[in-house]
């Protein structure tokens, strides 16, 4: 089984937990931004967007750069494979019990059409 780090996985989820971060994310995929252009994306101050900014860098989704007074935001280059494989796991493992439920309600209807039911 593999194991994994569960304060590098608190620190993703955390950071994909919020709309606001997650929206950061699907910008920064399209094209490096500043800070200031961030907050005026999403409507917000300066603050609040380094903030987020800010739990963003300690999850390594994001970096960023100072030139001059400009502090520009581009993707981590950690990415999320570890957390979507963990997410696969537990798809599969839901899959296959809904599976598993299916059997049971298809033998149930057997039965009860067996017995004159519908």
């Amino acid at each position: 089984m593999v194991q994994y780090s569960q304060t590098h996985f608190d620190a993703s989820f955390g950071a994909l937990s919020d709309a606001t971060r997650r929206g950061v994310l699907e910008q920064l995929g399209r094209a490096d931004a500043s800070i200031t252009a961030l907050a005026k994306r999403f409507h917000m101050t300066l603050t609040g967007m380094r903030k987020h900014v800010g739990v963003l860098e300690q999850a390594g989704l994001v970096s960023t750069e100072k030139v001059g007074r400009v502090r520009t935001c581009k993707l981590g280059l950690r990415g999320l494979e570890e957390e979507a494989a963990w997410i696969e796991r537990y798809r599969q493992l839901w899959a296959a019990r809904f599976d598993e439920l299916d059997i049971v309600v298809e033998e149930l209807k057997r039965k009860e059409k067996a017995n004159g039911r519908k």
